[in-house]
């Protein structure tokens, strides 16, 4: 296993890269973790303000992105940062594909100018799959990239380019496609979003619950076990690999939905939403991830249905 004195966590102040910090934090403690920031907006990092290392920096400006890595040499770069709204792109595709373009060219550039030699995890997603036929299922790292949305597109760029910089410049890569997992500090995931309005409905703040597709196939594992898997993958992962990672339990997403509307404490009605409803949907994502497993002695540990309960708790709290 590597062990690692400095961390850099691109995306530290989103939902994904803060609870990384957190789980390294507090499972890690000697480890030095650092971040950036645009904007001052710290909310995601209340918990362990104190215990990391921040920095503005704009990782659209190449300069910008050079001088913090030079000024932190980290062992280990988790590259979490980019817009990961799928519906926003499909409004703005142009501003989401150079935003998340812009942002790998310049971290990945910089590092290979510096010869500073890091790990670098690549956080990409398994939107780069698109929609998959039944017959293509479970989904390995082999199957064909078709991506369905501007944003799986932008990811599938960062998914390309990081393979050319292995190979060319031989940067010590490794790259992930994480499946779905619960996360409630982003709202705009279908699962989150479901708890948020639950959470309203109980405060009496909405009466209706509004969805999109119900019919879309998932596995989907808990926080916990996602930035486990994050950490396992920069440590044990084998440099030049690609990984699936996802959960061993296959739901049809409306039962989601039903297991939400039975932990709540009051009714809910629900009626279906045109505007969430994709133009491509991606409704099959079964994950074959032997290979992770395998490599880095990883599996998901955290129950379906506690998982679930924690992300509606989380939203009730806030």
């Amino acid at each position: 296993m590597r062990k690692f004195k400095k961390v850099f966590i691109t995306g530290i102040c989103g939902s994904g890269g803060s609870f990384l910090a957190e789980y390294i934090n507090n499972n890690y403690p000697n480890v030095q973790i650092y971040g950036t920031y645009r904007k001052r907006n710290f909310n995601n990092l209340k918990k362990i303000f104190k215990k990391i290392q921040l920095y503005r920096c704009d990782f659209n400006n190449y300069a910008s992105t050079k001088k913090i890595l030079n000024k932190i040499k980290p062992c280990a770069i988790f590259h979490l940062a980019s817009n990961a709204d799928v519906r926003l792109s499909f409004d703005n595709p142009k501003e989401i594909i150079n935003n998340n373009n812009n942002i790998t060219i310049n971290l990945l550039e910089a590092v290979r100018k510096l010869e500073i030699n890091p790990i670098i995890l690549i956080c990409s997603t398994s939107e780069v799959y698109g929609t998959v036929k039944k017959e293509n299922t479970p989904i390995s790292e082999k199957n064909i990239i078709n991506p369905a949305s501007p944003y799986a597109v932008s990811k599938t760029f960062q998914d390309l380019l990081s393979q050319t910089y292995y190979k060319n410049f031989n940067l010590k890569i490794i790259i992930t496609r994480m499946f779905s997992y619960f996360n409630s500090r982003r709202n705009n995931l279908f699962s989150s979003n479901w708890a948020n309005q639950i959470a309203e409905i109980e405060k009496g703040k909405n009466k209706i619950l509004k969805h999109g597709n119900l019919n879309s196939i998932r596995t989907i594992i808990g926080i916990n076990d996602a930035m486990e898997a994050y950490w396992k993958a920069a440590t044990l992962g084998r440099i030049g690999q690609i990984y699936n990672i996802g959960g061993g339990k296959t739901v049809k997403i409306k039962k989601i939905l039903d297991l939400l509307k039975k932990m709540s404490y009051v009714k809910i009605k629900t009626k279906i939403d045109k505007k969430l409803l994709r133009k491509t949907d991606v409704t099959l994502q079964i994950p074959d991830c032997s290979k992770f497993m395998k490599h880095c002695n990883w599996k998901p540990k955290e129950k379906f249905e506690k998982s679930l309960k924690n992300l509606l708790e989380d939203f009730r709290n806030k």
